[in-house]
């Protein structure tokens, strides 16, 4: 993988561990919430696809709104399951299972049904990032909190849909040839019109979670389509089963974030998991 590739996927994963360490944060109403900054997200990236479809770059067709549409559906589903996750048990367990299953489903799904070839280095540094995950991730079981079994469970529903809408985005960039800004543009948009019913048949309750959560609401709203157009873009260049991976070094950050903040415990064990992840990282980008 190009080392500006390489690049690309570390700044998205330092930007999606930020997104998800503030949404912990995060007051009220999960659903709520989740159409509060994706709505925010939408009026953010929306003007870049009209500039886009005027000047012809990426013109609104019906592949770009019909593949905007299956994705949004499962990035909806994703946002809820992580949030009702997020609500239901410990961030260290959650975050990090559901990361980890992720990219062990596309992984294997991409190159048992798609026919991706990734060097034997490459998929050896997958696998080594998958492993620095379970070392920084420990052994749920003996985490103390709450119930470190639902935190497993959430966390691999999560990472189910993880895989869901990655190689079904990767087959819009790759395979359709859709831009990424537009595209996710349009997959935010479309999540808006699903998430729109219940917005204003709670009209009061969602002005008050965009009052009490304005600051986690913003920060959201900037880095999650920050950090996925970022991962949409390597994936017009690399095999979606290596993005899916690199991707996953966010687990690092999240990790010792939650050790710093939330005072989830074992800094060296996350360190030496971190040291194994970079590993992976390099054996990806050689």
């Amino acid at each position: 993988m190009p080392p500006v590739t390489v690049a690309i996927v570390l700044v998205a994963a330092v930007a999606h561990a930020g997104w998800n360490l503030v949404s912990k944060y995060k007051k009220g109403d999960t659903l709520l919430f989740v159409g509060a900054y994706t709505t925010a997200s939408a009026i953010l990236c929306l003007p870049l696809a009209i500039g886009a479809a005027v000047s012809g770059s990426q013109p609104i067709t019906w592949a770009l709104v019909a593949a905007a549409a299956v994705s949004a559906a499962l990035h909806l589903t994703y946002s809820l399951t992580l949030q009702a996750g997020y609500d239901r048990a410990d961030l260290g367990v959650v975050y990090p299972i559901a990361r980890g299953v992720g990219p062990l489903l596309t992984i294997v799904i991409a190159i048992f049904l798609l026919g991706e070839r990734p060097t034997a280095l490459a998929i050896i540094g997958a696998l080594v990032i998958l492993a620095g995950i379970l070392v920084v991730t420990g052994n749920p079981f003996q985490r103390t909190g709450s119930r470190p079994l639902r935190g497993i469970a959430w966390g691999t529903t999560t990472g189910a849909t993880i895989a869901a809408y990655t190689l079904w985005d990767a087959f819009a960039i790759g395979s359709i040839g859709l831009a990424p800004v537009s595209y996710y543009a349009g997959t935010l948009v479309v999540q808006v019109v699903f998430l729109a019913p219940a917005i204003i048949r709670r009209r009061a309750a969602f002005a008050n979670t965009l009052r009490v959560n304005r600051a986690p609401i913003a920060a959201v709203a900037v880095l999650s389509p920050l950090a996925y157009i970022l991962v949409l873009t390597a994936m017009q260049t690399s095999p979606v089963a290596l993005v899916a991976s690199l991707r996953e070094a966010s687990i690092v950050i999240g990790a010792l974030l939650a050790w710093r903040l939330f005072g989830e415990g074992h800094l060296a064990r996350r360190l030496i998991g971190a040291v194994i992840v970079l590993a992976g990282i390099a054996g990806i980008s050689l």
